[in-house]
């Protein structure tokens, strides 16, 4: 079951039934698995286990979008990059460049709150080894089309990862030919209505403690992004 987004009028109700979809089988069955087999850390934990939600206001400029919540992060606690190391990075960053309240986010119920910034993912469910199929990333895709529309006031978009700079581009460029520019960590693509693409490797573990991600590099895909936003 997909949410109709036909009878869905603003982003506030879209996030509200987002956790209702279950539209991928191997996805619904995973997040089961995963929360009844939890790891030992997180025994005491009631894992949320639903399609996780997007968050922030639909007035936001920066929007950020990741591949899909993390199997003991987003899937447990029920908040997009909560929980884990790579939400770690990123609400630290967000806050030292005021685009959120605190540095930390640990559950749905906590203080954050993201200030002028929406965050989102290409997936709302937590895939197996973070490989979804091409199927189930065109399932989760009429989200993110519903939020592209509805945040109207965006300047800058980053894209965490391939992934998620690859569906960001084809769905600004739809059936367009327009050559989608190679992924690389800070490159800039402009889009239609004065938005801007940013790209940066994603803050997971993999990259973070082998080096590929630093965290003087993650910082300067911010001060850029704080650049283009007050410059507007």
């Amino acid at each position: 079951m997909r949410v109709d987004l036909a009878r869905i009028t603003d982003l506030r109700r879209l996030q509200a039934e987002i956790p209702g979809c279950r539209l991928c089988p191997r996805l619904n069955g995973w997040r089961e698995r995963i929360a009844r087999d939890k790891v030992a850390r997180f025994r005491h934990w009631d894992y949320w286990s639903r399609p996780v939600p997007s968050l922030g206001q639909a007035d936001a400029r920066l929007l950020v979008v990741g591949l899909a919540p993390a199997a003991h992060g987003a899937n447990r606690t029920g908040r997009m990059f909560t929980g884990d190391r790579s939400g770690e990075w990123l609400y630290r960053a967000l806050h030292r460049h005021g685009f959120a309240s605190h540095p930390e986010s640990s559950h749905r119920q906590d203080p954050l709150r993201l200030i002028d910034c929406y965050i989102t993912a290409v997936l709302h469910c937590a895939p197996p080894s973070n490989k979804p199929s091409p199927q189930e990333i065109r399932n989760c895709r009429p989200y993110l089309q519903f939020e592209w529309e509805q945040l109207t006031r965006l300047r800058v978009v980053l894209a965490l990862g391939r992934i998620a700079f690859d569906n960001v581009w084809d769905l600004h460029r739809g059936n367009s030919r327009t050559r989608r520019p190679r992924f690389g960590h800070g490159l800039e693509a402009p889009l239609d209505g004065g938005r801007l693409l940013v790209a940066s490797f994603h803050p997971s573990q993999q990259n973070t403690f082998t080096g590929k991600l630093t965290q003087s590099m993650f910082d300067s895909i911010f001060r850029r992004i704080r650049q283009v936003i007050d410059a507007r």
